[in-house]
């Protein structure tokens, strides 16, 4: 089962990459490009499945996906205006903004879709007092829904071994005894039943319904110097987003461009998912904040008014 495990997220790395490179050579004329950059999970479907009905080629512009590893490398490269903008997850937006990075969330990646997975027979976290739990990134939703559950099952953050895993390896570390669970962004949720190494523990809409997870940013001086492009770079995104919530096997076919991933894997994982509404609101927004402020998190995080930007998709909802 090991070597399966290992095998199945090597290949799926490795045609993540060349994805990658195939998506990085579109730009091919002299229109302006706005690069994105992203992770190779179902959270980024709306973006992926604009840049396979469009081929990254629109009137008056082109987009060039760029493929990160890891969450660091990808706000490494955001923060330092190497890319336009990414698909990214929401409180590593909020850090960046407290530490001065001028960029705005401007629509949501997706709705629910984050499961908390651990080993066979585990019913609940006081089953695994004391174990290792894997989450992506401490400045991470999935961080703050650890922490929720451990509150409604009268735990705190001593009672488990909480780590920080790049979400291909959560599988692995699973299959391998390392860990007794992990909550992670999609497809490696999915990929723990498909691969029968672990079970559903919970899900986020059972005990926090709407937790905003991925988001799409892009930074201030790109926004400004191209309001017009803006505008219609997220038009598509949101028709991207609704066609997505369809479940058709043309957002099938736009997931596989990314990630090597199985029909089945696939199913599980869209089950989980909606993407039908992207607009970031003030009253879910506000419940991360408080949250990240309870676990203090970050001392300063930006507020809604802040951070969000819903004009451009107020524009395209109105459409």
């Amino acid at each position: 089962m090991k070597k399966k495990v290992i095998l199945f997220i090597s290949v799926f790395l490795l045609i993540a990459n060349s994805g990658c490179r195939a998506a990085s050579n579109q730009g091919t004329t002299e229109k302006p490009v706005i690069k994105m950059g992203y992770l190779p999970i179902t959270h980024a479907a709306p973006l992926f499945l604009n840049q396979h009905i469009h081929g990254g080629v629109h009137e008056g512009y082109e987009i060039e996906l760029v493929k990160f590893g890891s969450w660091p490398d990808l706000m490494d490269a955001l923060n330092a205006g190497r890319i336009d903008g990414a698909s990214v997850l929401i409180q590593l937006a909020m850090k960046a903004m407290e530490k001065e990075i001028d960029l705005s969330a401007i629509a949501l990646g997706h709705q629910d879709g984050n499961v908390l997975i651990s080993s066979k027979g585990v019913d609940s976290l006081q089953d695994i007092k004391g174990e290792t739990f894997a989450i992506p990134h401490t400045y991470s939703t999935h961080h703050l829904l650890l922490q929720e559950l451990l509150t409604i099952e009268g735990m705190d953050d001593e009672d488990i071994h909480m780590i920080e895993l790049p979400p291909a390896e959560m599988p692995v570390a699973l299959s391998e005894e390392r860990i007794e669970g992990y909550v992670v962004a999609e497809p490696f949720g999915a990929m723990g039943l498909q691969l029968d190494i672990g079970d559903v523990l919970a899900f986020s809409k059972d005990f926090w319904p709407d937790s905003y997870c991925c988001v799409l940013v892009l930074r201030d001086d790109f926004i400004n110097k191209n309001m017009e492009i803006t505008e219609d770079f997220v038009a598509n995104y949101v028709e991207a987003g609704e066609r997505a919530n369809e479940k058709s096997t043309e957002l099938y076919a736009a997931l596989k461009n990314y990630m090597k991933v199985e029909d089945e894997t696939l199913e599980i994982s869209l089950e989980w998912i909606s993407f039908d509404d992207l607009m970031i609101e003030k009253a879910e927004y506000d419940k991360i904040y408080d949250r990240v402020k309870t676990y203090e998190l970050m001392d300063d995080p930006p507020t809604y008014g802040e951070l969000i930007d819903n004009r451009f998709i107020d524009r395209a909802k109105s459409k």
